[in-house]
């Protein structure tokens, strides 16, 4: 698996490089959690994917949080990053886009108003509800939310990957 620094710089069409991207509030926790995940799932296999992840109200440059750096640590996953505010450029090159809550499916859908296809690629990243925002909750609420991710992503992410191939 290749990593590419930007999602934004390419066009969609100029490579046939798949592109996960992750979405939540300010990219700091939830989403770079997912992004590690995800990329730590990949590592082994021989797709062709770039993973990234964003915020909707994210400023350029922020860390993740310590409680999402730790909960990390603990699964013997090493994310480096730093947070990056989403764009409608990023969404309409993302093959996927996978959204932590159903107002972030919202506010990503509106950046690409225009665009139906852009649209259709965005959706939750868990089928079956809401993933919460866990800052200010304690180590123990964001050491929860990666083994929820740790169970989620993978199944997401191979049955996506499966699609594309179809």
């Amino acid at each position: 698996m290749r990593y590419h620094p930007r999602v934004d710089m390419v066009p969609r069409q100029a490579y046939p490089m798949r592109t996960i991207l992750f979405i939540c509030t300010g990219n700091t926790c939830r989403s770079p959690m997912a992004e590690g995940i995800a990329r730590h799932h990949l590592a082994d296999r021989e797709d062709d994917v770039f993973v990234a992840s964003a915020g909707v109200a994210a400023f350029e440059g922020g860390s993740p949080s310590l409680e999402t750096i730790r909960a990390l640590e603990s699964l013997d996953i090493r994310h480096e990053g730093c947070s990056t505010p989403l764009t409608g450029d990023m969404i309409r090159k993302a093959s996927h886009v996978l959204c932590m809550t159903s107002s972030h499916q919202a506010a990503a859908r509106a950046m690409v108003a225009d665009d139906a296809e852009a649209q259709a690629r965005i959706e939750p990243l868990d089928p079956n509800g809401d993933l919460p925002d866990p800052i200010g909750q304690g180590q123990h609420v964001y050491d929860a939310l990666a083994a929820r991710l740790m169970e989620l992503i993978p199944e997401r992410l191979d049955t996506l990957l499966k699609e594309d191939h179809a």
